[in-house]
């Protein structure tokens, strides 16, 4: 196995889950938030939290004309950032959280491990590319320097 290449493991669910949420504070269960708490609670507008909901990434229940976010849709925002700050696509997190919200069935798992291994793989590109490009950049202003 080369190295920084993750070996193929069987499908485990914990696996396939994001369990570390690095936006906003903890969901708590039972507590609902309106669409301006949300958008606050994760830095976020009410524009984007509705371009989720869209797309089927949220699903807010309704007071009135008001949307309520339960403790699953912050749940889903939190998995939604770190998708995209993974680099990951609107309809690739749309399967995650599929993962997170019943029980998969086995493809759905192993397609999501597969595209973790792929975006990994496409990072470790981006970076070997942006290195390169840095190197010729810090070359170039070398010699501009003399």
């Amino acid at each position: 196995m080369k190295p920084n290449q993750l070996a193929t493991l069987p499908p485990r669910r914990s696996e396939t889950t994001w369990t570390e949420m690095e936006h906003g504070a903890p969901a708590t269960p039972g507590e609902a938030l309106t669409i301006s708490q949300m958008a606050d609670k994760f830095g976020l507008t009410p524009r984007a939290l509705r371009f989720y909901e869209s797309k089927g990434l949220l699903s807010p229940g309704r007071e009135g004309r008001g949307r309520v976010y339960t403790h699953t849709d912050q749940r889903h925002v939190q998995l939604i950032l770190k998708g995209r700050k993974l680099g990951f696509t609107i309809a690739e997190i749309g399967h995650m959280i599929a993962v997170d919200t019943a029980q998969p069935a086995p493809q759905t798992l192993k397609m999501t491990r597969e595209k973790c291994l792929e975006q990994i793989e496409h990072l470790e590109k981006q970076l070997r590319e942006t290195t390169e490009a840095l190197a010729e950049l810090r070359r170039m202003h070398m010699a501009l320097s003399q």
